[in-house]
């Protein structure tokens, strides 16, 4: 485990940033239960020159808890189901970034 896994596991394990999730691979095997870093970032999407305001979900997860993450898999935390719409590795290669829809 190098420096920048160790800081991710710290970060995750702290109570004011990291929260308790459960991870399932689309449509398989039994839920994975795991601490991450949620963040909810609002986006402005356009619809016929009208702004839309879009709730979003950005997940942190240690790549070495789960070294794959696809479309369509799902994370529970509390009761909001997630939906992986897309996940790509940081530069160090030591989290995933994991975008969601609700």
């Amino acid at each position: 485990m190098g420096v920048f896994d160790e800081a991710l596991a710290v970060l995750a394990a702290d109570a004011n940033l990291g929260v308790e999730a459960s991870y399932r691979a689309a449509g398989t095997g039994a839920p994975v239960s795991l601490r991450i870093l949620r963040s909810s970032p609002d986006r402005v999407a356009d619809a016929f020159d009208t702004p839309l305001l879009r709730a979003t979900d950005v997940l942190t997860v240690a790549i070495g808890l789960l070294p794959a993450i696809e479309a369509g898999d799902t994370f529970t935390i509390g009761t909001d189901l997630l939906t992986v719409d897309s996940a790509e590795r940081d530069a160090a290669g030591v989290a995933w970034r994991v975008l969601c829809r609700r």
